[in-house]
């Protein structure tokens, strides 16, 4: 339980997430920055955190032994081993997705986590995001029926200098990785879990080792269906980024990025409208839109005020170690689909149990 102190809380990696992670640090009233590392002395994101020790390695802020918690923004392929030395240290860690570049580390994760009772939260910061909350509500309260049809849509232009840096041209990053992934979460969170997959993929415009256009069908347990488009190389208004207005980096337009369809009504999101026909249910009949009213709040905010209730023993992490391996199994899905041209069943989460 909390003793009324603020919880110390460490950044391991100081990019472009990472420098929004310290600020949410900083803004939240229980949460101390404890700690930046960062081998770049000359990042701008110190200036910030004036009095706040910097490590060039992980391994010297653990054996520093000042932090209660740590938040892990570094490049993809650390995350597994850097996940392992918290836990080994009996920290505990909110690892930025993706939890793992393969099925086998993120299961290495949530073993060590769940055997050792050190939580490990992913950084699916939209689920703490209050639009998500509301429509996750509205769709289990049965308000659009039962859900049939979903589209997802996750378009932008990340400029060339984004790719200066190698590891994003290399396998384990990819806007499959870094950026679907976030979707996947959310349609897992909103609309249930995956049971079949269906992807193509082309590297054509960026000729990159990786892809920067994907197309992907879902099957869920529920029988619905999904349809997801996600391109980097693609000008367009209609991504969570440039829609929802959580990072104020990004253009804002009046757009909607996903739809979700049931028998009795519709929901767009991020703009919480929901479509239903006035009386029968029918195409002839004339539909009306409903504009849900919803609070406005900061989601890395919210997920930092949650990671230190988490911490205290007083709530479960809302997107855990074992949702991270979850969404991995989607994407490890989409990656085997997408080259063998082959639709890809899915194991259920009852299954994935290990030693």
């Amino acid at each position: 339980m909390n003793d009324g102190t603020k919880k110390r809380i460490a950044v391991v990696g100081a990019g472009l997430i990472g420098r929004r992670h310290i600020d949410a640090v900083q803004a939240c009233g229980s949460a101390s920055l404890a700690a930046v590392v960062d081998p770049d002395d000359q990042s701008n994101v110190l200036a910030s955190a004036p009095g706040v020790p910097r490590f060039e390695r992980l391994e010297q802020l653990l054996d520093a032994d000042i932090a209660d918690g740590i938040v892990l923004s570094t490049p993809n392929q650390l995350h597994v081993q850097q996940a392992m030395d918290c836990i080994a240290c009996h920290l505990p860690v909110l690892v930025e997705k993706p939890l793992a570049i393969d099925l086998k580390g993120a299961m290495e994760v949530v073993s060590a986590s769940e055997s050792s009772g050190v939580p490990v939260l992913v950084g699916h910061h939209r689920r703490h995001n209050p639009i998500i909350a509301r429509a996750r509500k509205l769709i289990v309260d049965g308000q659009l029926g039962e859900l049939s049809a979903v589209h997802a849509n996750t378009w932008f232009y990340k400029p060339e200098d984004y790719y200066d840096v190698e590891w994003r041209t290399q396998q384990g990053a990819g806007p499959v990785y870094l950026n679907l992934i976030h979707d996947v979460d959310m349609l897992r969170y909103l609309c249930g879990e995956v049971s079949h997959v269906q992807a193509m993929e082309s590297n054509k415009v960026r000729g990159h080792e990786v892809e920067d256009t994907a197309v992907i069908m879902f099957r869920f347990l529920n029988g619905a269906l999904a349809t997801l488009s996600v391109s980097d190389c693609t000008v367009s208004p209609w991504s969570w980024e440039l829609t929802a207005r959580e990072n104020p980096a990004y253009a804002v337009t009046q757009e909607q990025c996903y739809q979700i369809g049931g028998t009795h009504g519709s929901l767009a999101l991020p703009n919480l409208t929901v479509w239903k026909h006035q009386a029968l249910r029918s195409w002839w009949e004339p539909i009306s839109a409903e504009s849900l009213p919803f609070e406005s709040a900061d989601p890395l905010l919210r997920q930092i005020e949650q990671f230190i209730k988490v911490i205290d023993g007083v709530e479960s992490p809302l997107a855990s170690a074992r949702d991270g391996l979850l969404n991995q199994q989607v994407i490890e899905a989409i990656k085997i689909a997408a080259a063998s041209g082959n639709q890809v069943e899915l194991s259920s989460p009852e299954s994935m149990v290990f030693e």
